[in-house]
């Protein structure tokens, strides 16, 4: 079928954008919480695109990176879990917080998701533990010490539904205890080690 569409942005919604290719506009259904990743009204701008094909229609969904897409793929695969369904999750919760939330079997802050009960929360954990593999890292940016450094993963903590300062606190002190590495890859594991101590210690003491 067809990988991503760039071209314009024409029209931004709550959950929706449209794309010009010169021609045609295409309208795709994107996470709420991504729609500002697309750029503003009049730039260049490319979705990685999925096709939903059903018995009275067709609905074209958008992703910013190839990794959200594989991420929307793999929550399809549980039961009960349709594209409306993966949609809403991924508007609630950035990919990187949601592997890291399945891997750490925490129940609590899956099911802090909007739309997402104990039962499917249960689902997820046990279907796709350990399989997000190709959700992004969490930052790009090493070092201790500053609650800016650690941006993206206090972000990430607020978006599952934690106090801001609290997960500052959180990410600050778990960066303390995690041992500095080397090389690029290594600071990408760090912040992810930052990300899952800072959680388990949110989630003790929510």
């Amino acid at each position: 079928m067809f990988n991503s569409i760039s071209g314009r942005l024409s029209e931004k919604r709550s959950d929706t954008i449209c794309i010009d290719t010169g021609g045609v506009e295409w309208e795709l259904a994107v996470p709420a919480r991504s729609v500002d990743d697309f750029g503003r009204i009049g730039d260049e701008a490319r979705a990685f695109a999925w096709l939903h094909h059903y018995e009275d229609g067709m609905r074209l969904y958008g992703f910013p990176t190839e990794s959200d897409r594989a991420v929307f793929r793999e929550l399809m695969k549980v039961e009960g879990i349709g594209p409306k369904q993966a949609l809403r999750i991924l508007s609630g919760i950035e990919p990187g917080a949601l592997g890291a939330a399945l891997d750490a079997e925490d129940l609590a802050a899956l099911q802090r998701i909007p739309g997402v009960g104990p039962k499917l929360a249960q689902k997820m954990m046990l279907a796709l533990k350990g399989k997000l593999v190709g959700a992004p890292d969490l930052g790009t940016r090493g070092g201790k010490g500053k609650a800016s450094e650690w941006a993206d993963v206090v972000r990430a903590l607020a978006d599952m539904g934690f106090d801001r300062k609290a997960a500052e606190k959180a990410v600050l002190e778990a960066a303390a205890s995690v041992s500095a590495q080397g090389d690029g890859s290594a600071r990408g594991e760090r912040e992810r080690e930052v990300f899952r101590v800072a959680l388990l210690d949110l989630s003790a003491g929510a």
